[in-house]
């Protein structure tokens, strides 16, 4: 007899992602796992229900049916959902922790949708990828928001968005760097123990450019404090002061002209932003409904 619904889960999963390795990364669980938990459900039922293709999958005769109970099963719980909530709902405050990019130029978008969502007050803690983390072990968070994977145990991390970093500048910059052009700037770095820095290192390496012969002329920790430095920089310099940053946080300033962007000729520095939360809370109807909310946006 099935225990709960999360198997089924994943088997819908699949289906919607035509994808084991993809199912993995949406539900936040290994690959074993997802196949696992399809081979409980075969055995369960005494029949095969998924085919793997070198295309992808194809459900069997009886995968189809069970996909149809499935999906009916879900449709029922979602509609239940709501209901559910008000049972259980309490008046506390919700504590999302976000990294700086995420933190300070992502989610205050979104801030009143997901307290309607939730029906309850949203407060943002903001601060490195690894300190959000460690609020979250420490349970003073309910669930994080990070620009970088930290990896530590009893945490449940999920793929959320992708972000994209760009080369911008007050000045116009070209729009396709070459590898002589990013001798041509002068340069803010953000911190040694920055991801953004990290990534951004490697595909200099990548390309042969020898960031030791950079000029720079700062070195700041603060996704903020980076964007008003360059932003209150001489606009008339004869070097562009130039960094790297998410594109999420100066898209208003360059749409209206205040700040350019460029992107590496042939290269792209991209990163996956992750919904990170507890092991203990994987069942957490209000984890479920904020997860369910932020996959569904358009970033």
């Amino acid at each position: 007899m099935l225990k709960d619904f999360a198997k089924l889960l994943t088997f819908l999963t699949v289906i919607k992602e035509k994808s084991f390795s993809k199912a993995s990364a949406k539900l936040g669980i290994s690959q074993p796992a997802v196949t696992q938990q399809i081979k409980f459900l075969e055995e369960y039922l005494d029949t095969r229900i998924v085919d793997r293709k070198k295309n992808g999958i194809k459900l069997t005769k009886e995968g189809e049916d069970l996909y149809r109970i499935a999906a009916r099963l879900e449709k029922a719980i979602l509609a239940s959902e709501k209901d559910l909530l008000k049972i259980i709902n309490k008046e506390f405050t919700f504590v999302v922790g976000a990294s700086y990019a995420i933190g300070n130029y992502v989610l205050p978008r979104y801030l009143g949708q997901l307290k309607d969502k939730i029906n309850n007050e949203v407060h943002v803690r903001v601060a490195l990828s690894e300190e959000i983390i460690d609020q979250l072990l420490d349970k003073k968070i309910d669930i994080a928001l990070i620009e970088s994977p930290v990896m530590r145990d009893g945490i449940i991390y999920r793929e959320w968005e992708e972000d994209e970093l760009v080369v911008f500048s007050n000045q116009p910059i070209p729009k396709q760097l070459r590898k002589e052009d990013l001798y041509k700037l002068d340069w803010i770095c953000r911190d040694e123990g920055s991801h953004t820095r990290k990534l951004a290192s490697e595909v200099f390496e990548e390309m042969g450019v020898e960031c030791s012969n950079f000029s720079v002329i700062g070195v700041i920790a603060s996704t903020t404090a980076i964007k008003e430095t360059i932003m209150h920089s001489l606009k008339n310099a004869e070097r562009p002061v130039a960094s790297v940053i998410s594109q999420h946080v100066i898209s208003e300033e360059v749409a209206d002209g205040r700040l350019f962007e460029g992107r590496i000729k042939n290269y792209k520095i991209k990163r996956k932003f992750y919904i990170a939360y507890s092991k203990e809370r994987k069942h957490d109807a209000f984890i479920d409904n904020v997860v369910t909310f932020l996959h569904g946006l358009n970033l």
